[in-house]
């Protein structure tokens, strides 16, 4: 039983027009979900990803009007995008500088060119040369020419108190190897991939036990979920948690997929997520994130909810 790789990443803002803008506008990445956040269907839950929505290319959005994120341990620290090639990184260097990002030097980690940056509320993120590798479908109507485009999540990097600890979840609970070690930036890095491996199935993990823990909020990361193929693995990964006595949310159903919470035991939330149905479900492939999409069981609740959303585009 294997995880294929990331599924999706789930970050805060708390200025859901700018977060619209930043990563439709400026990043190009396609809006393919607005939508509620199920548990508080007060707050937008906004996803971007390639032209097709293939699960591993969402980064989503809840809409929290609260303070910025004190940075610190336990937590998601740097979001990985994945890009195609060195010139397609100096194209990103010079189009985030001129729109007034400060974006650092293309430098090689861990043996792949890299741009580190922020988005306006200090998320942190990190463009990455995959080499092409993998499945990405670019949008047509993005700003950002389709050689360029952002093609998916990964890796992702979490900061932990005690290593030990969620390497243990990491490999004999999740399945996941632990295949190397590099340094970069003053810290030592621990690489786990689970499935085929490479970038889009990537965790690497720093472990800080000076630094207090995080405290989340705008410009931090909610949650990482990782990809299930079908619903026959989905139910085994949840009779493994049960078995092993991890608390968990039990099955959830979101609709356009299934998921299944827990933390590991540093206190990062985790998911696992199926890749079906999807975000076509109930919208067409070509209008995706055109209008608030709602799942059938908020459908009866739409005037209410609209009622309670500001309008952001």
């Amino acid at each position: 039983m294997q995880l294929g790789g990331i599924h999706h990443l789930t970050a805060i803002s708390a200025k859901p027009r700018e977060n619209l803008a930043f990563y439709t506008g400026l990043l190009g990445m396609r809006l393919v979900k607005k939508t509620v956040n199920q548990d508080d269907v007060s707050a937008y839950h906004l996803f971007y990803a390639d032209g097709k929505a293939n699960p591993g290319t969402d980064l989503t959005f809840f809409d929290f009007p609260v303070a910025p994120e004190r940075r610190g341990t336990n937590s998601i620290s740097r979001t990985g995008l994945r890009v195609n090639g060195e010139k397609t990184l100096g194209y990103w260097r010079d189009r985030l500088r001129n729109a007034g990002v400060e974006a650092r030097d293309v430098v090689e980690v861990d043996g792949r060119l890299t741009l580190p940056f922020e988005d306006g509320e200090g998320q942190r993120l990190v463009l990455i040369d995959d080499g092409g590798r993998g499945v990405a479908s670019p949008w047509e109507r993005s700003p950002v020419p389709s050689e360029h485009q952002i093609r998916g999540l990964g890796p992702i990097v979490l900061t932990v108190h005690d290593l030990s600890r969620t390497a243990f979840v990491l490999t004999d609970v999740m399945n996941m190897r632990r295949v190397r070690d590099y340094a970069a930036h003053g810290a030592h890095i621990h690489v786990f991939e689970m499935g085929e491996g490479g970038l889009a199935a990537e965790l690497h993990v720093i472990e800080d036990k000076n630094s207090p823990p995080a405290r989340q909020g705008a410009g931090g990361v909610h949650h990482v979920a990782f990809r299930t193929p079908d619903e026959a693995q989905y139910h085994a990964w949840t009779q493994r948690l049960n078995e092993l006595r991890i608390p968990n949310s039990g099955e959830i159903d979101r609709f356009y997929f299934h998921s299944l919470y827990f933390r590991e035991p540093n206190g990062i939330l985790f998911e696992i997520a199926t890749d079906g149905p999807g975000f076509a479900t109930d919208e067409p492939m070509e209008t995706l994130g055109e209008k608030l999409a709602l799942p059938p069981f908020l459908e009866s609740r739409r005037a209410a909810i609209e009622a309670g959303l500001k309008p952001i585009s």
